[in-house]
């Protein structure tokens, strides 16, 4: 029999141990992560009492797949949309959080006595939070319906997006560590910009064509097929990353936020997750197999210090961003006394210095071991946010208290954006998006056409070159002199006549004058021609791209296919909460029915919010007919008259019950008939309230809600009616009203 090949021994021992380990801790009830990192370092050649790994490269290489499958994950969890919802609060506080880390750690470093490498790549490591081991711990402390940690997890997912382009610029600066100066920033802004180029590109390509072919051939899709093609696509785009000079982690990230917009986006992340589990413990496991005791003990005073480090400026950092990012001081502190756990990002980012060699091999276990202890230390501090939130708002002034209190809501209740931002924004979108495709043609074009050439020289292969590329071209080229440049916005402005008009027609030169350069550069490589003449059939070409109308078609067409795919996901979700909706009416036999209110009715007169109908028949009032009007969705402040006409979903039983009670009148008491108008004499007497007065004065019509229809003089026989006579001792009155109002005016009648 032959041998076992040392992997599969070393895999056994790996899966065994991490098994054994990861169940002592859940009985615990402390992150899986940890026990994973236990685990690898009981396995370690530093652990001498159990079995040690033997292929430790072939491990590594099972890492690295880890990371790829975990970034994948996380950018199956991304999505364009999801970043787009965070909104503003979670982006300033993330930036305002990673910034300042980033300078502690780096400072730190040097306090520490460190090289500048270490040191900047130890701002990179402490400035990101752990996901995963906080998502854990609001899960443990039952916390994830708590307000807070929204913040919270929209500061994460704007960290996940910093941490993979931080080890782009991290991988460039190790890379060019002998450059200085002007020459660093130049190779800095370089590569930013030619990540922000693919980044457009690949997102721009993936929207536009992975849905289509997924969704041609979803009806012959298996799982198993679904799981072999997203694994595909993630394995081929961190070779396309790697080649265009980027790390495989970001190759992986940015296929799962493409396949995150796409119709299969639940199913391929559930199918991925049982490799993201098995890799990412293999990747863990590798994690603690590099904790050197010794090495530990050695660097006790450095873990110390950078622990302090983290734990007071992730609290101090946090807190401060989420509070200027508009947010109220309870809300900011309960939030940033989350975020002090660094992980997998830390884990991945300090493996990436130690392969490129930049790093001292102390680095990577110290990072393990301040992971280890800000990940015990986080559940304390999340408990931790309210008794200083109290002890803060207790001692705080109150002017302080009244200028944060201004300042979070008057962030949070912003005005709309203005004419200009929203022209800026649309313009600058649709410049860049157009800008990357144009290069990326004219690039690929360059590319093909020197092959074309090779086999066809001269016109015929020129011809050949040249046609394909303008068709490609023109509908870019027509979106970029036409799009956005005629919205209700532009539109207001341009018939403003309080703003000058050059602003708006500089803008229209300027993408005219980008047009005809992405024009001129592609022709200036095939056509030898005088300046005059090439500026000429450049404007030649645009003028006639300008004015087709198949051209707008075309790009009409190709927008609308971009847009269905980037909108298929979200348009899915809603069909399918309609078809629940539906099939939740139909199993509960919903439906409406039609209500007339008499007018001797209990309800008249008072409001729904009274009324509270919902909570006591278990129906709602979707309108409300009130002779021609109609109150579609009426609010509780509505109220209830005679003859309305009520529209009502509910099953039978609840219409039925509510009838009932629509059409119960008002119980009309014994004593009713006191309140009955009666018509009635009475004789002044010496102690009458109104002796002396006149009708005018007594008020008898506005108090006593009386009226008096005629007074008979003591000496006279005629009924007089003159309200500024003054009564006197028997005079008789005449007066109508309720009986118990008219004892109350004039008291007891002496006679009727």
């Amino acid at each position: 029999m032959s041998e076992l090949a040392p992997l599969i021994q070393d895999l056994a021992l790996i899966l065994i141990t991490a098994a054994i380990v990861t169940i002592i801790f859940r009985k615990i009830k402390q992150p899986l992560v940890l026990g994973y990192i236990v685990a690898g370092f009981l396995i370690s050649p530093y652990f001498s009492w159990a079995p040690t790994v033997v292929d430790t490269e072939n491990i590594r290489i099972w890492s690295d797949i880890g990371v790829i499958f975990l970034l994948f994950a996380i950018g199956l969890e991304f999505s364009i949309k999801k970043l787009m919802k965070v909104g503003g609060p979670a982006t300033i506080a993330a930036i305002i959080k990673v910034s300042a880390m980033m300078v502690i750690g780096y400072f730190c470093g040097q306090f520490l006595g460190w090289s500048t490498m270490d040191s900047i790549f130890l701002g990179g490591i402490i400035c990101m939070s752990s996901t995963m081991i906080i998502v854990k711990a609001f899960d443990d402390l039952g916390l994830k319906t708590q307000k807070f940690t929204g913040i919270v997890i929209g500061i994460l997912i704007i960290e996940d997006i910093v941490a993979v382009l931080m080890m782009v610029l991290l991988s460039t600066i190790a890379t060019g560590k002998q450059l200085e100066g002007f020459d660093m920033g130049t190779r800095m802004i370089s590569v930013l910009l030619k990540l922000g180029f693919f980044l457009v590109l690949w997102f721009i390509l993936g929207i536009f064509l992975i849905p289509s072919v997924l969704k041609k051939v979803r009806s012959t899709l298996t799982d198993e097929m679904l799981l072999v093609v997203a694994s595909g696509l993630c394995f081929g785009m961190v070779i396309v990353a790697e080649n265009t000079g980027f790390s495989y982690a970001l190759g992986a990230f940015v296929m799962g936020s493409l396949l995150a917009e796409t119709l299969d986006a639940e199913k391929i992340e559930h199918l991925v997750r049982p490799l993201k589990d098995f890799f990412g413990a293999i990747f863990f496991v590798s994690v603690g197999m590099m904790v050197n005791p010794s090495m530990l003990m050695t660097y006790a005073f450095p873990i110390f210090v950078i622990v302090l480090a983290v734990v007071f400026g992730k609290l101090i950092f946090s807190t401060l961003g989420i509070l200027l990012s508009g947010q109220p001081l309870k809300i900011a502190v309960e939030a940033g006394f989350s975020l002090p756990p660094i992980g997998e990002f830390a884990f991945i980012i300090a493996g990436l210095g130690l392969s490129l060699g930049v790093t001292g091999d102390f680095l990577y276990p110290v990072v393990v071991a301040v992971s280890v202890v800000t990940t015990f230390i986080t559940p304390y501090s999340i408990k931790a946010a309210d008794p200083v939130f109290g002890f803060l708002d207790r001692h705080m002034p109150g002017k302080v208290r009244f200028l944060l209190d201004q300042y979070s809501s008057g962030i949070q209740t912003a005005d709309r954006e203005s004419e200009w931002k929203t022209i800026i924004k649309d313009n600058l979108k649709v410049i860049t998006i157009y800008s990357v495709i144009l290069t990326a043609i004219i690039v690929i074009s360059d590319y093909v056409g020197e092959i074309v050439l090779n086999y066809i020289p001269g016109i015929p292969g020129t011809l050949l070159i040249i046609v394909p590329t303008f068709l490609v071209m023109a509908p870019f080229l027509n979106a970029l002199l036409r799009h956005s440049l005629r919205t209700d916005a532009f539109n207001t402005l341009w018939e403003d006549k309080k703003y000058s008009r050059g602003p708006l027609v500089s803008l229209i030169i300027f993408r005219v004058m980008l047009a005809a350069f992405f024009v001129s550069v592609f022709l200036m490589k095939y056509i030898r021609t005088s300046l005059v003449l090439l500026v000429l059939l450049v404007l030649l070409i645009l003028v006639f791209i300008y004015v087709s109308k198949k051209l707008s078609l075309r790009y009409t067409d190709l927008e609308k296919r971009f847009m269905t795919n980037f909108n298929a996901r979200e348009n899915n979700r809603t069909v399918l909460r309609k078809e629940k909706m539906t099939e939740t009416l139909l199993s509960k036999d919903m439906h409406f029915g039609n209500f007339d209110v008499s007018a001797d009715s209990e309800v008249v007169g008072k409001s729904l919010k009274e009324l509270n109908f919902r909570k006591s028949y278990g129906v709602n009032i979707v309108s409300i007919i009130r002779g021609v009007s109609r109150i579609n969705i009426p609010d509780g402040e509505e109220v209830l008259y005679p003859l309305d006409r009520l529209i009502v979903l509910g099953s039978d039983s609840q219409l039925r019950s509510f009838k009932e009670a629509i059409e119960k009148e008002k119980i009309i008491s014994e004593e009713s008939g006191e309140k009955d108008v009666v018509l009635q004499q009475f004789s002044i007497g010496s102690n009458s309230p109104i002796l002396g007065k006149s009708i005018r004065d007594s008020a008898i019509r506005s108090n006593g809600k009386c009226l008096v229809v005629g007074i008979e003089e003591e000496n006279g026989s005629d009924l007089i009616l003159d309200i500024d006579h003054k009564f006197v001792a028997g005079d008789v009155i005449w007066i109508v009203g309720e009986k118990e109002r008219i004892d109350a005016v004039v008291g007891k009648p002496s006679g009727s």
